[in-house]
C-alpha cells in the first residue's frame, strides 16, 4: 500500500481512503495493528480514529496528498483509547479541526492534552446519535455502545454506504493481509472469535445492534483493526453472527472472580 493509502471509494468529489500499515512492529515494539480512515469531501474531509504517536506523521502527510490538513473539519473517535486518539494534542495545534466524541468521554480526552488546548473543540454526542451534516455532508452517528465501550458510536457514510464500524469486526490476521477484503466469512470466524468474546460486553448489546444496523444500506464494513468487508453476503453473515455471539458478561462465573493464588516477586515477572 502506497503512502497515499487505499482509496476505497471515489465519485469524483467524495472519497475513502483506508491507511492500514501505519503502526510498523520490530524488535522493540508490538504495537497493535490499526486501520485509520480518511473521509474527503470536496477540499477537506473527515479523519476517523487517527491513532496515536506512532501514526501521526505519515497520516499527516498522507492527507496533504488530498487536501491541506489545515483545513480538517472534523476527527471523529468511535471511542477514547489511546488507539483511537491519543494523538489528539498533535491534530489540534496543527489545525482548526473539532473532535466528535460521545459525551461520556469528554472530560477523559483532555488528558491526552495541554491544559486547555481542547476547550471549544470537542462535539459531544448523545446516547442516542445524531445525523449531522459537515461540509455539506450529511454522516450518522450511529450508536454502538457496549461494542465495546461504554461510550461507543459508529459512522456511516451514506455516499458511499460505508459503516465505520470501529472495534465491532475486528480480524486479528496478520499484519501483511489486512488489506485483502474478507471473501468468505466463515474463514474469518477463527481470527474474530476470541477477540469479540473478550471485548464486547454481552449477545444482548449485539442483537440489539444488529436488529438496529439491518436498516441501513450498507456496501462495506471498515473495522479499525483487520481486514475490511466489502461484499454484501459478507456483511450479512457478519451481522447474523454478531446477532448470536456469546461473549463478555454471557462467559463470566465465580471462577472469573476469584483472589490470585499466584506469588512472586517483580524480579521474575515477564516484561513485554
Amino acid at each position: 500500500m502506497s503512502g497515499t493509502g487505499e482509496v476505497l471509494f471515489d465519485d469524483g468529489f467524495h472519497k475513502v481512503i483506508m491507511f492500514c500499515d501505519l503502526v510498523e512492529e520490530d524488535d522493540h515494539i508490538e504495537a497493535v495493528q490499526s486501520n485509520q480512515f480518511l473521509i474527503v469531501h470536496g477540499d477537506s474531509g473527515i479523519l476517523l480514529d487517527p491513532g496515536g504517536a506512532m501514526t501521526y506523521n505519515k497520516l499527516y502527510m498522507a492527507i496533504s496528498h488530498y487536501f491541506s490538513p489545515k483545513k480538517l473539519s472534523a476527527i471523529f473517535a468511535s471511542h477514547q483509547d489511546p488507539d483511537i486518539v491519543a494523538s489528539l494534542s498533535r491534530w489540534l495545534s496543527f489545525s482548526d479541526t473539532k473532535l466528535i466524541i460521545s459525551e461520556l468521554w469528554t472530560r477523559f480526552v483532555p488528558h491526552f492534552c495541554p491544559e486547555g488546548k481542547t476547550t471549544d473543540r470537542i462535539i459531544p454526542l448523545h446516547d442516542k446519535g445524531i445525523w449531522m451534516t459537515i461540509e455539506g455532508a450529511e454522516y450518522g452517528f450511529i450508536p454502538a455502545h457496549y461494542l465495546h465501550s461504554e461510550g461507543n458510536f459508529q459512522l456511516y457514510d451514506p455516499i458511499s454506504k460505508i459503516l465505520f464500524s470501529g472495534d465491532l469486526g475486528v480480524s486479528l490476521v496478520d499484519p501483511k493481509q489486512v488489506a485483502t477484503p474478507i471473501k468468505t466469512f466463515k474463514d474469518y470466524i477463527p481470527y474474530m472469535e476470541g477477540f469479540h468474546q473478550r471485548y464486547m460486553i454481552s449477545n444482548k448489546a449485539c442483537r440489539l445492534w444488529a436488529h438496529m444496523i439491518r436498516e441501513l444500506d450498507i456496501d462495506m464494513i471498515l473495522p479499525q483493526h483487520g481486514s475490511p468487508m466489502l461484499d454484501k453476503q459478507v456483511i450479512q453473515d457478519f451481522i447474523s453472527w454478531v446477532a448470536q455471539l456469546r461473549c463478555g458478561v454471557d462467559l463470566v462465573d465465580q471462577d472469573t472472580y476469584q483472589i490470585p493464588k499466584l506469588r512472586m516477586p517483580i524480579e521474575d515477572m515477564k516484561v513485554v
